[in-house]
């Protein structure tokens, strides 16, 4: 598949009509059909409904889109750290990472780059350590700071010496906020929110030991600015790393830790033995003298 027709393709998602996307393409109509036919032909599935008021992706549509999407991000970010390898340091680095008190040491550390280097543009893409990892791989993302336990095999990495704190975020008028700390024995029975993780979900399970089994889990999720919305509404205690919660509404929500303390490590991760733009060398090593992590 050439990137010329997968832009193509993905003008034709944006646009949900072959003549409109044929108008901001700057081709004829007639041309972009033949495109696309002999793509579909190539795949040898059908990517479009064609309907009389707008094209719908077919399942298969759906996901060449996704796959384009990534084809052509990885693309362009190859051109442009190849036009910048031999020029001054500059050009984008991006990192992945998910609602985290970790973040707020890598905004200082953006910052005090980029004051060396204002020619470097970060791009952050927020998501679970799973899907971050999992874009590290493909090439997708440079830089993720990932919320263990999940697995580094792959990567080399610095690991914050602060660590996230586990706590029960719930509003503030419920009677648990009352207490300074939150023991396995308060949420039995009370409608719970956990994480989408499963790695996590097995640190949980270790915390409550035989109770999980018995917990009433109603909702899980990946980010706490969602999760949030259900814990306002009174729906449920949402289990989350303390760095997210100033993301929810702290009018209306509190947050108390888990008793006795669990804790997460961070890790500011890269894929190992991969070739590395100027700009990503000098963050790393502006990463290992500022931000005092210990190296593995």
């Amino acid at each position: 598949m050439e990137i010329r027709v997968l832009k193509y393709f993905l003008a034709v998602v944006r646009e949900e009509n072959i003549t409109k996307a044929a108008e901001v393409l700057h081709i004829t109509q007639p041309t972009l059909s033949r495109q696309l036919a002999l793509l579909e032909d190539e795949v040898g599935v059908k990517l479009f409904d064609r309907g009389t008021r707008k094209i719908v992706l077919t399942d298969a549509g759906m996901l060449l889109r996704r796959r384009a999407e990534e084809i052509i991000d990885l693309s362009d970010k190859t051109v442009r750290e190849l036009l910048t390898q031999e020029e001054q340091v500059e050009g984008v680095i991006t990192i992945g990472a998910g609602e985290l008190a970790a973040m707020d040491r890598i905004a200082e550390l953006c910052g005090t780059f980029r004051e060396k280097y204002p020619r470097v543009r970060f791009d952050f893409y927020t998501a679970t350590a799973d899907v971050i990892r999992e874009r590290i791989e493909r090439g997708n993302i440079d830089i993720g700071i990932l919320l263990e336990p999940i697995s580094m095999e792959r990567f080399e990495y610095l690991r914050f010496r602060e660590k996230e704190r586990w706590v029960v975020l719930m509003r503030g008028d419920d009677p648990l906020a009352q207490c300074g700390a939150v023991r396995a024995e308060q949420l039995e029975g009370r409608p719970l929110i956990l994480p989408r993780r499963l790695n996590v979900r097995g640190e949980l399970a270790n915390w409550f030991g035989d109770r999980f089994e018995r917990l009433n889990v109603a909702y899980t999720g990946n980010l706490t600015t969602n999760i949030a919305l259900l814990v306002r509404r009174g729906y449920g205690y949402a289990i989350v790393v303390e760095g997210s919660s100033p993301f929810g509404d702290r009018a209306e929500l509190v947050s108390r830790p888990l008793s006795p303390a669990l804790t997460a490590s961070v890790a500011f991760a890269w894929k190992r033995e991969q070739p590395m733009s100027t700009a990503m060398r000098e963050f790393i090593s502006h990463a290992k003298c500022l931000l005092g992590m210990d190296e593995a």
